[in-house]
């Protein structure tokens, strides 16, 4: 092996070094401070799981991205995590089991055998807020809102946010009935916009023509509050699908009280996580450079498999795009250099500490660049500036 092998990392794997780092660890800790102050209680899922647990329900978008290794102990497979939620919703039905609304948050590093695009991390690190209760209630508005508050406090206005509904697609399948091979293709075509490619396979689909006009109109439900109002007059003959469009209703009209000036778009067609979600999907953007710094969605009944069915929603967010939003930022603390020879005296150790208390940052060793020096002037301790 070429020395300059033994150095290199995998791709999309990378590390985070100084001072990419302390602004990432207190982005994590003002995130988790603001999940706290709203009754979410944090949880620290295991890297590894066995795959029956890690997967089930989960959709084969995840096995994909899922490395998997053998147990030396059992001999079983393992996986290592490629996202944090399915093991929560596992210690919300299993380890805790506990009635009523329960809130959990995480934070952690997940690792992806395929990166979601070329310039993608594959070891992203995701802090994220799941809440699970026995109905569906206020939670989705309650999820968005979190999402939003907390995104807002590291830019300035707010995030560009767009929602969906998976569940609309699952209900026109439901009518349709398609060979799992045919709804496959049609769900790639829609997820793409694909308008040409999906009135030719609609055209050779045996489904009642009200049935196809509804399913080539469904890549053009994007846009402002103005698709809502479209999709209720498509949709009029589908009382569960108009459902589906009043909670999304309700979440805007909750979400625009609670944030003025908040941008919302709407894509009904939006597919993302369908194997997984069950209803609405949101996701949150940068106005300035369309970034998604985080997404989520509701997904009932995952924990089912673990032995309890649960109304279920939650976000994660992508941890070094938001840090990453402060770099250049200069940081609140001072840095301060003292000599190592003025440490052997008392006095000057009392007052490094209280200068630590205080939030700055005290180095023992004049060969740094400091903003400022500690220095003793008649008798006293005192800062210089340098």
């Amino acid at each position: 092996m070429d020395i300059v092998d033994r150095w290199m990392l995998p791709d999309g794997v990378d590390e985070v070094l100084p001072p990419q780092a302390a602004r990432l660890e207190k982005v994590r800790r003002k995130l988790l401070d603001g999940f706290e102050s709203w009754g979410y209680d944090f949880v620290i899922p295991p890297m590894v799981e066995f795959l029956e647990s890690l997967l089930t329900g989960t959709g084969s978008d995840l096995d994909l991205k899922t490395f998997k290794i053998t147990d030396q102990i059992s001999g079983r497979m393992m996986g290592v995590r490629a996202d944090i939620t399915p093991q929560v919703a596992r210690i919300d039905a299993h380890s805790m089991n506990q009635d009523g609304d329960v809130r959990l948050c995480y934070a952690g590093t997940v690792l992806h055998a395929k990166a979601d695009n070329m310039l993608a991390s594959r070891t992203p690190i995701s802090v994220g807020a799941e809440l699970f209760s026995s109905t569906e209630g206020e939670g989705d508005l309650e999820i968005v809102s979190l999402m939003i508050q907390s995104i807002k406090g590291f830019i300035s206005g707010s995030p560009h946010i767009e929602l969906g509904d998976v569940g609309i697609f699952r209900e026109l399948m439901e009518i349709v009935r398609l060979d799992q091979s045919d709804e496959d293709v049609l769900f790639e075509l829609i997820q793409r916009k694909a308008l040409p490619d999906l009135e030719e396979m609609i055209a050779k689909l045996d489904v009642e023509p009200n049935l196809a006009e509804i399913l080539s109109a469904l890549p053009n439900l994007c846009g402002n509050k103005s698709v809502l109002e479209e999709g209720r007059v498509l949709f009029a003959d589908f009382p569960k699908i108009l459902l589906r469009l009043e909670n999304l209703q309700k979440v805007t009209t909750g979400v625009q009280q609670r944030f003025k000036e908040i941008d919302i778009y709407y894509d009904l067609s939006e597919l993302r996580g369908y194997n997984y979600h069950t209803g609405i999907v949101f996701a949150a953007y940068l106005q300035s450079t369309g970034q998604r710094v985080a997404k989520g969605g509701r997904y009932d009944g995952v924990g089912e498999v673990f032995g309890r069915a649960r109304c279920a929603t939650g976000f994660d967010i992508d941890l070094k795009a938001l840090a990453g939003l402060l770099e250049g930022k200069s940081t609140t603390s001072s840095k301060i250099c003292v000599a190592k020879s003025a440490l052997n005296e008392v006095d000057c150790w009392i007052k490094i500490s209280e200068l630590r208390e205080q939030g700055n940052i005290v180095i023992e060793s004049e060969a740094c660049f400091c903003d400022q020096r500690l220095v003793k002037e008649n008798g006293e301790w005192v800062l210089e500036q340098l």
